[in-house]
């Protein structure tokens, strides 16, 4: 007797997901409960990639010049002869010292203690990508739609909030 494992998309409410005791039976309730936590699944996958990315940027603080920078006088608004003496004597763009950013390098035991979170984030990553591949491949459109929809919530949740750490 052949075993034939179907590997055509369908819309059908009965689906195994990843495991044997996440068997939905129900069309309704299951089916919707299922999905939602998938979407959910690919939100934090996605969210889990950002948060890597956000560890692995170097420590960046803008550091102040060691002393205050004098205010230039203001200018005369009705007197244009003696503006030059003004300009003169007033501070130029050349002459400013520019910010300084200076990168903070982290002590070696901050360094492996970083390198082990980036790790195990990482294992966590891999694990539930291919449990989400896994869901895919179970051949049911609705836990399809509902990784698809997930990356894109997720994606769209995490990009700014990169942006904004």
């Amino acid at each position: 007797m052949q075993n034939l494992t179907k590997m055509t998309f369908e819309a059908g409410s009965r689906v195994t997901l990843l495991f044997d005791f996440w068997v939905v039976h129900r069309p309704a309730a299951g089916m919707v409960l299922s999905v939602f936590v998938v979407i959910l699944l690919a939100v934090f996958y996605e969210l889990l990639k950002v948060w890597k990315v956000q560890l692995g940027k170097p420590l960046e603080q803008p550091t102040q010049p060691a002393f205050p920078l004098p205010l230039p006088p203001p200018l005369p608004s009705s007197d244009c002869q003696g503006s030059s003496a003004v300009l003169a004597s007033s501070l130029s763009e050349s002459s400013l010292a520019p910010t300084k950013w200076n990168a903070r390098t982290p002590s070696p035991m901050n360094r492996w203690r970083l390198h082990g979170i980036q790790t195990a984030l990482h294992i966590l990553q891999v694990t539930l990508g291919y449990m989400l591949m896994l869901c895919v491949m179970s051949y049911n459109t609705w836990i399809f739609l509902g990784v698809i929809l997930g990356s894109v919530l997720g994606y769209f949740i995490g990009v700014p909030l990169l942006g904004q750490i």
